[in-house]
Order: C-alpha cells, then structure tokens, then sequence
C-alpha cells in the first residue's frame, strides 16, 4: 500500500502532526512497518520520563517501554524474571540477591551491571515519592558484575512487588550518576534504558516517540517498531481521534459518554477494570494546617454534606463505585468497618455550629479556596457539584484553575490550598501507595503526592511502621483495619471514588501486557495486525 520502508519510517521521528509522521498518515505508517506502529492516546502531560523520581501514569507508561526492571509481576500477582534471571530471599527476610542477566546493555551500548542495580534502588529510596516503598532498605551491595544483594533495616512484605514495572526503572549510573539533584537532572527528559524500546522524541504536551530497541535482552522482542503518545489537551478531542482511528489505544475512556461511543464502534473493544494493582481512589483532600480547615470537626461536616451515591450513580453515569478509606477495596487489607460519612445536611450544620462557624447575615459561614485537578475527567463534574452542596451548609466554595498538571502539584504540594480535588493510586501494596498520604513523616513540601494534607497522627505513624514489616497476612490486616478507622475518623480527606480504570483498543491491537499493572507495564509483545 505504502512505497515507504521501514527503514524510512523509523527515521521519521522529529515531527509529528495530527494523525500523521511527516505528513504520513499514521494508518499508511503502521503498515509499512513491520512490526506495526501503535499510537496512543493521553490526557496527561509528564514533565519528564524518568520514573525513578516520579509517579503518575503519564511518566510510568513510556518509562516501563524506557526501562527495564528486575522482574515483571503476572496476572497472578506473581513474580518473574526479567533483569534478573533469577532471585533469592534470605531467611530472615532480611536480603534479597539478584542475579542479572549477562547480555543486557542500555540504549548506549554499555552492558547493564549491578552497579547500576545498587545505583537505582539507592537512588529510588532518596528521591521517589513513594519514600516507604524502599524506606528499609539499608544499602545495596555488590557481589560480582551481575550480582546484587539488597539489604533491608527490617522485613519487607512488599519487597519483590516493588522492584517489579515501573517502580524500579533501572537507570544507567553512567548517565545519572555525574552529579545534578536526580529530580531535575536534564536527562529526565532524554533518557537512557535497557528496556524495549529507546526514545526517539519527547515533546512536552505534544507527543512522546520511542523506537524498537533491536539489543533488547529478550531475544525476539519487542514485536512493535515504534510507540507514538500523543497528548490531547481535553477529551473530546481524544475521543474523536480515537473514532476516526488516529490513535490506536484510547487511555483513559472511563467516563459514561466515552464508554458508550466505543461501544457503538465494530472495530473497537473496552477493557475495564484492568491494571488491578493500580487501586485509584478519588477524594477531596484538605490542608489540615490551613486554619478554615483545621477542626476537624469541620471536615467532618463537609464530608456529611457530600451526597456520594448522586455524585456516583447519577452525576457520574454510575461507572465508578464508592471509596470509603485509604485502602480500595478490593485490596486483602480492605475493611468496610469504617464511618461512611452518607448524606446527613443535618448533621453537617450542627457539626459546623459546634466548631463555631456560624452563619453570617447572607448564611454564609466561610469562604474555602477549591483547587480541581486539571486532566481528571472527573474533576469538573465533581467541583460543580461540591460547590452546590455545601452552599446548602453555608459555605462558599471559591473555584480556582489551574492550566495544567504542573501548575497544580506546585500550589497543592507547596500547601497553597485549602480544599482540592485528587487521584491517589494504591500501587498494589499499602506499603507503596497508601503510607506515603498518611506518616507524618512524608510531609514533603514541594513533592506532590506525598502527605500533601499534612495529617500527622502518631498512632497512625505506629500501626502503618508495624505493618510496613509484619510478614503474617493476618496480623498485617489487623494493624491496617485498625488505621483505617482512625484515618477516616480523622477525615484528613473526603473519600470519593474508586476510579474504574479503563482503555479503548481498536481490535487490531492484540497481545495487551497481562500483568496487575496493565498499561505501565512493558509492550514486549503487544504487536498492531495490518
């Protein structure tokens, strides 16, 4: 159909329009390689690609094609190989050993050694987000070039999960290890991985190109030939690029009128509920040093004043269901056993009264600054309704934009707010995902999705460092009922949603990760049939 080579169209990679590569259009260009060309499409704008120093779908997808990690986790929520051949754990649950395939090399050419290994776990544990994820790790040591022996303070339940995709991207220390702070290291945006595919471009806000890396470690794989992310500044665009078959993979349809368009179509499907250990909750979260908000008796109300089942059932099209505590539910450690906090306009006023907000002569009783979450398809339905419910209690919600993700994680992780929408992630184990919102020892001014409510409860601090190293199931799911109902007491947060994670793929995609992290896990052999 097409007179251009694959050799052509990989070189192709320094501009990209609307549906087409050089004016080639992306239909013409994924038949003309062989192993097809995907392109997906994205609400979300990563400021950088390196997932070593940040969470969030929009880094942790290209970087789990970037990088490799040390081992991958199945449906099953079992471990495999990957970077490492193999592993063992001590008895003592103290150390885990990695050994590491012999004939992996980065992007560059340069073999990839336990060095890098102990360069990138040590480098995790000091700049990522999720600061409980490596927190007991002591230090990595190295045995040989291809040995590497992971040292833990304490027991580490959710040791292997954490080295899996894309947790523990494995970064080249001879490219990150020259000196600058890793979080604003210039090669963030220009990385170098072993994983199976290489970046070609990144253009903030536009789109992400990455090209079959034919050294892969994998013999055989990866089966694409290059990955196009193209970002969509709001969903209605995406939707209709998806329709007209300009994008292969449509991100994030999980909202109603999405759900149902793709539907309609014959040639495409809806996978929902996939990447399992995501776990996606939406809430409101406030800043508990702001003093508006600082009772809590106050958030307690505001929180009786959200009517969650119209929010959800009627407002939401019913395709997410009700969060009710740090833990989704569908986590081992979940309980129900917690205060709902349903729909009681009464209880809220007199909770109010009680905290000696009063209303004025208009019957207002304060003004809240509310900050939404640009790019969360939710976020507006979800501000227009908070602003009419809790006018009915007195107060007055005062909506402030943000033009884009950056602008607000700055204000929201810098403590400039006092009520915001969120979407906060599990990340398959509490260890990873759920302690970083509550120890107060995570209060990290300037790093979003840290504790960014600035809640402190030494109790919670207790039980959540008991659980990080409890090794018995059962006494882990005791310890985390027990900060659940102490967490949602303390209302730290208004728990909303558990976001029903969904994607749209157009038929001729076949062979989707299996794996619990779904779309951020590595597409070694995903392939687009011509």
């Amino acid at each position: 159909m097409s007179t251009i080579d694959r050799r052509h169209l990989l070189q192709a990679g320094a501009a990209l329009t609307a549906g087409s590569i050089f004016g080639i259009p992306l239909e013409v260009a994924a038949q003309a390689a062989k192993g097809g060309v995907l392109v997906i499409g994205t609400g979300e704008n990563p400021r950088h690609l390196n997932s070593a120093v940040q969470s969030g779908l929009g880094t942790m997808l290209p970087a789990a094609q970037l990088f490799a990690s040390p081992i991958r986790m199945d449906k099953d929520w079992k471990p495999q190989p990957y970077l490492a051949e193999r592993w063992s754990l001590s008895e003592d649950n103290r150390s885990v050993t990695l050994f590491l395939r012999k004939d992996a090399v980065f992007h560059d050419g340069k073999p990839v050694t336990a060095d890098d290994v102990k360069f990138s776990i040590e480098a995790i544990r000091d700049n990522h987000p999720f600061k409980t994820m490596y927190g007991p790790v002591n230090a990595v040591t190295i045995v040989d070039p291809h040995t590497a022996v992971v040292r833990l303070a304490e027991p580490h339940p959710a040791l292997l999960l954490a080295m899996s995709t894309s947790l523990t991207p494995i970064i080249p220390k001879h490219i990150y290890g020259d000196g600058p702070d890793l979080k604003i290291h210039p090669r963030n945006a220009s990385p170098i991985g072993s994983g199976p595919f290489k970046l070609v471009e990144f253009k903030q806000g536009e789109h992400i190109i990455l090209d079959r890396f034919d050294h892969f470690f994998l013999k055989g794989l990866p089966r694409l030939d290059r990955i196009i992310v193209r970002t969509f500044k709001d969903p209605s665009s995406l939707m209709i690029a998806f329709e007209r078959g300009e994008i292969d993979i449509h991100s994030s349809a999980r909202d109603p009128a999405s759900q149902a368009r793709v539907r309609k179509m014959s040639n495409a499907t809806l996978v929902t509920r996939e990447a399992p250990a995501l776990g996606p909750l939406t809430w409101l979260a406030f800043n508990n040093k702001s003093p508006k908000l600082a009772d809590k008796r106050v958030r307690q109300a505001i929180n009786y004043a959200l009517d969650k089942k119209y929010l959800i059932e009627t407002l939401l099209g019913g395709v997410h269901t009700r969060a009710t505590g740090p833990i989704v539910s569908g986590s081992p450690f979940y309980t129900k056993d917690v205060e709902r906090y349903d729909f009681n306009l009464d209880k809220a006023r007199k909770l109010l009264d009680d905290a000696g907000l009063k209303p004025g002569v208009n019957g207002v009783r304060q003004t809240i600054d509310y900050d939404y979450l640009p790019g969360l398809p939710e976020a507006p339905i979800i501000q227009e309704y908070v602003k009419v419910a809790l006018a009915k209690v007195g107060i007055e919600v005062n909506v402030r934009t943000s033009p884009d993700f950056p602008t607000w994680a700055r204000r929201i992780s810098s403590l400039q707010f006092d009520m915001a929408s969120d979407n906060v992630w599990n990340w398959g184990d509490p260890v990873i995902g759920v302690h970083r919102t509550w120890l107060s020892s995570n209060i990290k001014p300037g790093v979003i999705w840290s504790n960014t409510q600035s809640y402190s409860n030494p109790k919670v601090d207790e039980l959540l460092a008991a659980a990080g190293k409890e090794m018995n199931p059962a006494k882990r799911k005791a310890l985390y009922v027990d900060m659940q109902k102490r967490v949602v007491d303390d209302c730290p947060v208004a728990f909303l949603l558990e976001i029903g994670i969904a994607s749209a793929y157009l038929t001729k995609v076949v062979d989707r990760p299996a794996g619990i992290w779904g779309p951020v896990d590595a597409y070694t052999e995903m392939s687009v049939k011509a």
